[in-house]
């Protein structure tokens, strides 16, 4: 039984070990070793911006090829009608600032007015972005579904109509209107809406034959972005950043952009309904078109860290003065999980918990009731962390139960081990009869914790995930929920109450597992010294309601608490 909690012992030491490791080598700007994630940001050589160089990310078809068959990255559309760059337009509401370029009517910025940017707290957060260091842009136009015709695209200078670019008291609405030259026959008038309060711009594109000879179009949306992590990212902690695309069939699926790299992606390539995005920590941006129209999705990489992930809908075709209109949404915003799961089916996952959904999503739901009750995220951590403790009561009662017969057999075990050391078989054998006649399982205190494993993992990502961290101050000096103690507080009784939980657990009789049982956790409380501040209070939380009921449970018993210093 000693070997089997030796072990395990063990290959949990070796695993923080790798982590540790893995996560000291990307904060030293290191590829991973054991965990690759995404590639880090490749730096211009010439100093330019890499959008204006890198090869269209437009998925065209070229001459004679199959629908949805993207060409060779080398092979790009090319601006219309010899066009310049176009100028930047920019528009407000009263939660979010959006840029326009007018070159394609892209988007080219999306700064948020209620979210301050973790690096420096004077100014907003912004998600698109289109400078040196960051490219992430949502576009859309058109391509030619039966030829290599030219036809308006993201590169084709528009004309903005006049009209307000700051949403009015009263308003609940905001239009802007760009329309294209015509093009190979074709106008394409792109109107946007921007909504009081919310992150969802409706695109309506609406799409007119003004030649002489029938046009079969499709409309193409696509987001792009550089591989790059978003900045501020912890060492310590790691987050998904990449495109995503949803649909029914199957659901969710995000893609690592080192996946694409080498060519590893399998997602849907066709579907009548879903989205496609490009999912970071806390924020997200996704292309929503409407349930029954045909779309082919698609993922590619543009250069060297650059990255594209879109859709292209098959339009009728379009007899010489004939328009058709097709609408579509560009979310770009924070993941707020309610908003989320308004806009469009399974857009809430971009949230992305991984292989605990099924137990986070319900956490978050009871810790988003608790804030309605207490208006502060902070407490309802407290507060959701004791009502689990208040759940799992009983199972927790039965592990420190068990923790206890082990406390009160303790002395016995550590003189029959000191007399039959030079004997281990006799050693276990003996050790197996004084845990049968005190009627005491080594395990026992084991498994009732191991089945709360999962649920406090899952909290764990709530916390972790939730942008309403954000900024959201608890007490006192922690004014920000999602970055770390300024004045490592937290971090500090953490620790404290990590030493105090281990010192009040039975000390194993073999001084391996001894030294062990104190290099686990204070290693695990180092490392909180990095992670935001509502993780830390969760944990703390967590830890003093066990002590607590870990004191009264030994008391019961005829235990008294008594404290045990590891001896190295």
């Amino acid at each position: 039984m000693n070997d089997i909690r030796r072990t395990i012992l063990w290959v949990i030491f070796g695993m923080s070990l790798v982590m540790l490791w893995d996560q000291w080598q990307v904060y030293n700007g290191r590829k991973p070793t054991f965990f690759p994630g995404a590639t880090p940001a490749a730096s211009s050589a010439s100093g330019t911006n890499p959008a204006a160089s890198a090869p269209s990310a437009v998925p065209g078809v070229v001459p004679g090829a199959p629908v949805g068959v993207l060409p060779a990255a080398g092979a790009p559309l090319q601006p219309q009608g010899g066009a310049v760059a176009g100028e930047r337009i920019e528009a407000q509401t009263d939660v979010l600032k959006v840029t326009f370029d007018t070159e394609g009517a892209t988007v080219v910025r999306t700064e948020y007015l209620k979210y301050a940017n973790m690096d420096d707290k004077l100014r907003n957060f912004v998600l698109l972005d289109d400078r040196k260091d960051l490219v992430y842009l949502a576009q859309s136009g058109l391509i030619s579904a039966t030829s290599g015709d030219a036809l308006p695209t993201h590169k084709s200078v528009m004309t903005l109509a006049p009209g307000e670019r700051v949403l009015k008291e009263g308003s609940q609405a905001l239009e802007l209107r760009f329309e294209s030259p015509r093009v190979g026959g074709i106008r394409l008038i792109k109107t946007y809406t921007l909504a009081r309060g919310s992150y969802a711009i409706t695109v309506k594109h609406e799409v007119i034959n003004e030649g002489n000879a029938a046009v079969t179009p499709q409309l193409y949306l696509q987001l792009l972005r550089d591989g790059s992590k978003p900045p501020g990212e912890s060492a310590f902690y790691s987050t998904f950043t990449g495109p995503a695309i949803y649909t029914d069939l199957k659901k969710y699926q995000k893609v690592d952009f080192t996946d694409i790299d080498k060519n590893k992606v399998d997602v849907e390539k066709t579907s009548s309904n879903g989205y496609v995005a490009m999912v970071q920590h806390y924020f997200a941006s996704a292309w929503l078109l409407g349930d029954g129209i045909r779309r082919d999705l698609f993922l590619r990489k543009i250069d060297a860290n650059l990255y594209a992930v879109g859709m292209i809908a098959p339009l009728d075709t379009l007899a010489a003065g004939q328009r058709k209109s097709i609408e579509a949404r560009l979310f770009a915003g924070p993941q707020e999980e309610n908003m989320l799961a308004a806009l469009a089916p399974g857009l809430e996952l971009v949230k992305d918990y991984g292989w605990l959904t099924m137990l986070a999503k319900p956490l978050y739901w009871l810790l988003d009731q608790l804030h309605k009750l207490i208006s502060n995220w902070g407490w309802a951590i407290v507060a959701l962390v004791l009502l689990l403790k208040i759940a799992f009561y009983w199972l927790n009662a039965k592990a420190y139960a068990s923790m206890a017969k082990m406390k009160a057999v303790n002395p016995r075990v550590t003189e029959m081990r000191e007399r039959l050391k030079d004997n281990p078989q006799q050693m276990q054998q003996e050790m197996m009869r004084i845990y049968r006649e005190e009627k005491v399982n080594p395990m026992g205190g084991c498994f009732p914790i191991l089945v709360q494993i999962p649920v406090f993992i899952a909290l764990y990502w709530v916390l972790l995930a939730s942008v309403e961290m954000r900024n959201a101050p608890w007490i006192g000096w922690i004014h920000d929920l999602s970055s770390p103690d300024p004045f490592y507080i937290l971090p500090i009784v953490m620790t404290l109450t990590t030493i105090l939980q281990t010192s009040l657990n039975p000390a194993p009789p073999d001084p391996m597992q001894a030294k062990m049982m104190w290099f686990m956790p204070l290693a695990f409380s180092i490392m909180f010294f990095f992670f935001p501040a509502g993780l830390v209070l969760y944990w703390i939380t967590n830890n003093v309601l066990s002590i607590a009921q870990q004191w009264v449970i030994n008391t019961r018993m005829g235990v008294p608490p008594k404290f045990h210093l590891p001896k190295f």
